[in-house]
């Protein structure tokens, strides 16, 4: 399943796009808030994929690939993964390729997930983690309407280290702008 909006097609990344994904997952500046160290080999990239395709088969996700219309190069990504179908939420995660940094492209992309979330999906609430140093994330999302809630302190063990996160959230009942 794909989604469109007027410059984006978001759409199932496969084994093919792993040199794009290595193109812009090897750049430091786009992983540096991730919780990765920048890719090195196709074999990141497609582990990435098959990653993408374990949540969507377990049902705890889905991620897909961002491409500006009528061009097949992946340029990023955006989904949720920690899908709770009990609770009606998931998290929302997303990047771009530094290429495409300062064109809203991302908020683009988001505002499609996000509204993919509510209505077809049916999800009651979306949230997101973010690290405190990432300030880009965190303005687009509060951009698109979310909240930030709080400090989740230690909550993430990545690269050797305990990391902070802000929780933000989206309520179906809120609006997005």
């Amino acid at each position: 399943m794909s989604l469109s909006t007027n410059r984006l097609t978001l759409r199932r990344v496969t084994a093919d796009d792993a040199p794009h994904l290595l193109a812009y997952l090897s750049k430091p500046e786009v992983v540096r808030h991730m919780g990765l160290d920048p890719f090195t080999s196709l074999e990141d990239s497609l582990e990435e994929i098959a990653w993408y395709d374990s949540i969507l088969e377990e049902g705890t996700g889905v991620r897909w690939g961002i491409t500006l219309t009528g061009q097949d190069e992946v340029i990023g990504s955006c989904g949720f993964l920690n899908v709770s179908a009990k609770h009606q939420r998931a998290e929302i995660g997303f990047e771009l390729s530094s290429d495409h940094w300062g064109r809203g492209i991302a908020g683009e992309a988001l505002r499609a997930v996000i509204r993919h979330g509510f209505t077809q999906l049916r999800f009651h609430r979306i949230e997101a983690l973010v690290e405190p140093a990432n300030t880009a994330s965190q303005q687009l999302l509060e951009r698109v309407g979310f909240t930030r809630e709080g400090l989740l302190r230690g909550y993430e063990f990545t690269r050797g280290k305990y990391d902070d996160l802000y929780m933000y959230s989206l309520l179906e009942t809120d609006s997005m702008t």
